[in-house]
């Protein structure tokens, strides 16, 4: 149902990837609205760890959905995420074309409602490709200790999976994995 409403753009951003853009779900009301509503299903921590920009535009409905969604933690890219000193950690990732880098606030951690002697973080991104962006938050996230509280990944969520880059496989040890899309064939 959903793989009607995503655009593929090919050899964007570079030769030989096939971007998958997320974005015309801002055009259909209906599909937004049941896309937020999976999403909220499958999200059961109060934490939710998203990725500039497109993640963004899924996580916080939440916010004003979800009966327990209740913080959000943004991963930016360099420069646009103020901070105070101390408190922004980088996180190195590989995506499917190359390195990059992401950063967020220990105090958006901090924010963020415990359980016990964890805080509890639902990943979403838009897309799993090799899983390399979020094998780095995650690994980010896990050296981090809040409080006394460590982090633990309850689930990751993805709007659209490309199951033959095997980023499912880097991922899955670590919590279950839960998408709206899965795109055969698509590299």
């Amino acid at each position: 149902m959903f793989e009607s409403i995503i655009k593929h753009y090919p050899d964007f951003p570079k030769p030989g990837i096939d971007f998958i853009d997320v974005l015309p779900f801002l055009n259909d009301k209906k599909a937004f609205g049941e896309a937020i509503a999976q999403i909220d299903r499958w999200c059961t921590a109060p934490t939710v760890a998203t990725v500039e920009a497109r993640g963004f535009l899924f996580a916080a409905p939440l916010l004003a959905v979800s009966d327990h969604v209740q913080t959000i933690v943004p991963f930016r890219k360099k420069g646009k995420l103020p901070f105070a000193e101390g408190d922004l950690v980088r996180v190195e990732i590989e995506k499917e074309y190359g390195s990059d880098e992401l950063f967020y606030r220990r105090s958006d951690l901090a924010a963020a409602p415990a359980s016990g002697d964890c805080i509890e973080v639902t990943v979403l991104d838009d897309l799993l490709a090799t899983g390399g962006t979020v094998r780095g938050i995650v690994d980010s996230l896990q050296q981090q200790t809040i409080g006394g509280r460590r982090i633990r990944v309850k689930e990751f969520v993805f709007l659209v999976e490309l199951p033959a880059l095997g980023g499912r496989r880097v991922i899955e040890p670590i919590a279950p994995v839960h998408s709206l899309m899965s795109l055969e064939g698509v590299e």
